[in-house]
């Protein structure tokens, strides 16, 4: 099991400290999230915290169901890609068969 570690971010200007596994990729999400916070309540002046919080928070969703929809789509034109290789493989292996 991986130890875990402290690790203090800010994120819309409060600190939050952390146990992490990975303490490079636990900060570069935490910049991400004050990225987006930071975006958020820059279109959205004069809106709560807690409104600019959940409106970042559907947008980094958004962009996580992008990214999940390109993987799917990469993952369907590899596995396709694979299979078709695989066939002319296997065509290949059936011409070098003596009859």
């Amino acid at each position: 099991m991986t130890e875990k570690k402290k690790l203090k971010v800010k994120i819309f200007d409060k600190e939050f400290s952390l146990l992490v596994e990975n303490q490079e990729i636990a900060a570069e999400l935490a910049t991400y999230v004050n990225k987006v916070m930071d975006e958020t309540k820059a279109e959205l002046k004069d809106q709560p915290s807690e409104t600019i919080a959940i409106i970042a928070a559907l947008n980094i969703a958004y962009d996580l169901s992008v990214e999940k929809n390109k993987f799917r789509e990469f993952s369907i034109q590899a596995t396709d890609k694979i299979k078709k290789i695989k066939l002319l493989l296997d065509k290949s292996d059936m011409k070098s068969i003596p009859s």
